[in-house]
């Protein structure tokens, strides 16, 4: 790989998940099993078996989905670097961002696991309590789905702005239900329900957010290795202050991912690794700039393949 190339580590959030994530590098590293095998300690129960084996009605279970997801990714970032890859700078998509976290060294691994199994059972707490819904909107311009959603008084929001023309609003399900069909009738090309147990990133998650700034105050974080671009603002950030703060406000606020990649494009960076289960945040990246160079690497194969095409391109004259 050239002397000016910088990598950019990124980590998906929930909806990635899928029974069998995390198998393959159980079975070819041993760093990993000692990963999941830590995971299911710190726990207290056999994560793995949900991950490996499903049922899929139980791994999408936010209180195991996170965990799972967290734990994959950090597994497959181990495996990126021990073939030599590291990071100039890292994000993560919603619950990814604690993985990125992890990357940049700002918390140790029983730590993050220990906010995101906090995180998960808040989450899944606050959906029971206060039920909503989300739903994707395909094709419709952030101004205008802004103004649809204040127009609805509060009660839904954007969620999540992951790429150009593909956003998420998040809120009460009648003003969702309500928000959608104006959607439609303001040309979006498609909305499409989401199959959550939850307003994520809304007002609806309020009670939550309040425990986990508590959990979030009393953690020990470190001063990152890396610049890490948070969900809250889309901007890079190298104090540990400030990625508290942000962490704090993060699960009622919107991810801003658009943001978040341009961040990290005019930071220098000339390729995106997405470290975790499935090739949604590839995708995203993609669909924001086509010109950018992006690996998915969800297995231990997939990380080899991105070494050995990165230390391909390095060779070339």
């Amino acid at each position: 790989m050239p002397p000016s190339t910088k990598l950019a580590f990124i980590y998906p959030g929930q909806g990635s998940q899928h029974a069998g994530m995390g198998r393959e590098s159980a079975c070819q590293s041993a760093s990993a099993r000692r990963i999941f095998g830590q995971a299911n300690e710190v726990l207290g129960r056999d994560l793995m078996r949900i991950m490996f084996e499903g049922p899929e009605e139980e791994l999408r279970q936010t209180v195991n989905t996170q965990p799972a997801l967290l734990v994959t990714s950090i597994a497959i970032h181990e495996e990126l670097r021990a073939r030599g890859l590291e990071p100039s700078i890292v994000a993560g998509h919603s619950l990814g961002e604690y993985s990125a976290l992890y990357a940049a060294g700002v918390l140790d691994f029983v730590s993050v696991l220990q906010l995101v199994k906090l995180r998960a059972e808040l989450m899944q707490e606050a959906g029971t309590t206060a039920p909503g819904s989300m739903a994707a909107v395909m094709g419709l311009g952030d101004e205008a789905l802004t103004r649809l959603c204040i127009e609805a008084g509060g009660s839904v929001v954007v969620a999540n702005y992951n790429a150009p023309g593909q956003t998420v609003i998040s809120g009460e399900t009648q003003a969702v239900a309500i928000v959608s069909e104006k959607c439609k009738a303001a040309g979006a090309k498609r909305v499409i329900p989401l199959p959550v147990f939850g307003a994520f990133h809304s007002p609806l998650m309020a009670p939550a957010g309040e425990k986990m700034r508590q959990a979030i105050e009393a953690a020990a974080f470190t001063e990152p290795r890396v610049p890490v671009v948070t969900n809250v603002d889309g901007l890079a950030h190298t104090t540990a202050r400030e990625i508290r703060d942000n962490l704090a406000a993060q699960i009622t606020s919107s991810v801003r991912w658009t943001q978040t990649v341009r961040t990290i494009i005019a930071s220098g960076v000339n390729v995106f690794i997405e470290a975790g289960a499935g090739k949604v945040l590839a995708g995203l990246v993609k669909r924001t700039d086509k010109n950018l160079s992006v690996f998915s690497a969800a297995t231990p194969d997939e990380a080899g393949l991105a070494a050995a095409e990165l230390a391909k391109a390095r060779d070339l004259p």
